[in-house]
């Protein structure tokens, strides 16, 4: 017989009020690419899944990105802006190595209250962000988080290496995370890990300490692949069981959009039918940190995820990093 949860047996102290996201004007296409490198559209779509990306123009920064995606999500939380105490941004392309960019978005938001910081986990970061947004409202250190994952990876790529230029993509999304005060919907787990022993798998080439230069995105795909299939299945299936959840339970899966193969391997290790995976990457590509709450957002917007629903995230990156939560919309 299938295990049933119960709500007097998970105490949940953070929901989701919003979400918002925002993406650039300017599309980039594999056929675009295939006119400036060694590449085809074929050839990404094949191996990726991606069809297109969005790029941020050369004015736009990450703050600008990540404050247009907060505007959305506050406004669709029906909150007022004053009354987010705290700004959590995930990111690993920030304006300045300091000061944050979560303090940037705090003042183009015209808040004067709360704190905001920034938080590096590379594509895990979104997931990271969630569990310490999580942990502050649960202590009854904040009322209301703003949880952003902004990227601008256009500008850590080196547009001649077909094989990482091709992946990436520029975007922001954010939720507002809230007390909740009705106690029948909201974060169930967070689960995160990491292992710096594979830093050299996925890692930027540059550094302030290192050599003084921003440096581009290198990767060893194929033992990234492997990384993420193992460990994303295992911390979803040890994150079910420590909930007292089955994965017939799930209704959908918003994976970090990496890699269209790496999200149906996972699904079919765990053997989760692939119709409940949330997939943005065709038309979004790999945005790092920003990939969740872009595919959050967009299934909100659909009418996809409904009230009631439990919804898994889970990403990697570099760091190895990686992590999931559960929660019940």
């Amino acid at each position: 017989m299938q295990k049933k949860y119960s709500n007097k047996r998970i105490k949940f102290s953070s929901c989701i009020l919003g979400c918002g996201s925002y993406l650039p004007k300017k599309i980039v296409t594999n056929n675009d690419l295939s006119k400036k490198i060694d590449t085809s559209d074929e050839w990404i779509k094949t191996r990726t899944g991606i069809k297109q990306r969005y790029i941020a123009s050369k004015n736009q920064l990450n703050s600008d990105l990540g404050f247009q995606a907060a505007r959305k999500a506050i406004k669709n939380s029906k909150i007022k802006i004053s009354d987010i105490d705290l700004i959590i941004v995930a990111t690993s392309t920030p304006d300045h190595t300091f000061p944050s960019t979560a303090t940037k978005i705090q003042a183009k938001l015209g808040l004067k209250k709360g704190f905001a910081f920034d938080v590096q986990a590379a594509c895990s970061g979104f997931i990271y962000a969630i569990s310490i947004a999580d942990n502050y409202i649960s202590n009854k250190q904040a009322k209301n988080v703003l949880v952003i994952g902004s990227e601008i990876f256009s500008r850590i790529l080196d547009w001649n290496d077909r094989s990482t230029c091709v992946l990436f993509g520029d975007g922001a999304g954010a939720i507002v995370l809230s007390d909740n005060k009705k106690k029948n919907s909201g974060i169930i787990s967070t689960e995160l890990y990491s292992d710096g022993r594979f830093y050299d798998l996925l890692y930027v080439n540059g550094g302030v300490s290192s050599n003084q230069k921003s440096g581009h995105v290198k990767m060893k795909g194929k033992e990234v692949f492997r990384h993420a299939v193992e460990k994303l299945s295992n911390c979803i299936e040890l994150s079910l069981k420590k909930n007292n959840l089955v994965k017939d339970q799930i209704d959908w899966i918003i994976p970090h959009q990496a890699n269209k193969r790496i999200m149906d391997m996972t699904a079919n290790k765990l053997g989760i039918p692939r119709e409940k995976i949330l997939i943005t990457i065709d038309r979004y590509a790999n945005t790092s940190s920003a990939s969740i709450p872009l595919t959050l957002d967009y299934a909100l917007s659909k009418k996809i995820i409904k009230r009631g629903q439990i919804v898994v995230l889970e990403a990697i990156g570099g760091g190895l990093t990686w992590g999931c939560s559960i929660l019940k919309y």
